[in-house]
């Protein structure tokens, strides 16, 4: 079965393989960076641009997400956790 990835859900799917570019951010310098999540830790998430990998911290970017020409924002700070735990994070965060 195949859910289909929403404004709501999302922070419940996997997020390698989705093109991002960071909208925000503590470091001015991030703003603007785009590429593929290629990795992810509890802490970090990894963009793939050029061919060169790009380290950001969760606690301090917000991405947009674009997923089948429609564009998400998400804010990472509120998703530091083990990419295995977002769900379980997403499902307390529900009730």
């Amino acid at each position: 079965m195949i859910i289909e990835i929403t404004e709501k859900n999302l922070a419940g799917h996997e997020w390698i393989g989705l093109d991002a570019v960071v909208i925000a951010s503590t470091d001015p310098g991030r703003v603007g960076k785009k590429g593929r999540i290629v990795g992810e830790t509890k802490n970090t998430v990894v963009l793939e641009s050029d061919s060169r990998e790009i380290v950001l911290p969760k606690k301090e970017v917000k991405l947009e997400i674009e997923w089948k020409e429609k564009k998400y924002t998400l804010d990472l700070k509120e998703w530091c956790f083990r990419p295995e735990d977002r769900i379980k994070a997403l499902v307390k965060k529900k009730k």
